[in-house]
């Protein structure tokens, strides 16, 4: 009786199997999706006053190390969620892009004390920082789209933590491209809105990765049990 479940068990699995075409390594993949982001980059800088960004940015150094903190972030955490994707991957990966992390919020931070520090700086009104959570939203739309397709193809072992890592690497690399249209120097409020709109873009691509991710794992175990109990 057992043998018998075995080998309908072993049918059900075997039954319609095609070959699976091996993915490519995950830093690979985690580079395909930096040059689609890069060409982003390129294209939007075509419309950006390149030199008012540059003396900007330079200018103050909290502000080109929030850059480089947030463009860094951007590239370990897909680095990340790509390596995660693996079912074998160790969750430990999704430390790398801490480092990176800590320094884009701890310069980011410095903004807080700008207008004390800088009295003549422009700071962002509300409605101003309102279209800079705007803009991360919707570039992140796309940019999700794109990274979750990729990710799923892998199946990973833990999806809504893969899932988290590509919403940070999204909501980085959306944060990194506001500078091209953010003629504002940082300020609390400006700097609670971006943050919320970060966490925003992660939160949302837990919440609809993790479901993405699990959807052919369950299909796959319902055809399976239809065929087993088929037999």
């Amino acid at each position: 009786m057992t043998a018998d479940l075995h080998d309908q068990l072993i049918r059900g699995l075997a039954a319609d199997l095609q070959p699976v075409r091996r993915l490519p390594p995950p830093l690979f993949r985690a580079l395909a999706w930096l040059a689609v982001l890069t060409a982003l980059a390129i294209g939007l800088g075509a419309f950006a006053n390149l030199d008012a960004v540059w003396q900007r940015i330079s200018a103050a150094p909290d502000l080109w190390l929030a850059v480089i903190g947030s463009t860094l972030t951007a590239i370990l955490a897909a680095i990340a969620a790509f390596e995660l994707s693996l079912p074998d991957a160790p969750r430990a990966w999704a430390l790398l892009p801490l480092p990176a992390a800590l320094l884009w919020v701890g310069a980011s931070g410095f903004g807080c004390l700008r207008v004390w520090v800088a009295p003549q700086s422009h700071v962002a009104v509300m409605s101003e920082a309102r279209d800079c959570l705007m803009f991360i939203v919707f570039l992140s739309v796309p940019l999700s789209a794109l990274l979750l397709t990729m990710l799923r193809r892998a199946y990973p072992l833990y999806p809504g933590l893969t899932a988290a890592i590509g919403g940070l690497a999204v909501a980085a690399a959306a944060a990194t491209l506001l500078n091209f249209f953010h003629p504002y120097d940082a300020a609390a409020t400006d700097l609670v809105v971006h943050a919320a709109a970060v966490a925003l873009v992660i939160a949302v691509n837990r919440a609809f990765g993790g479901r993405i991710f699990r959807v052919p794992a369950f299909e796959w175990n319902n055809v399976t049990a239809n065929r087993v109990g088929s037999n």
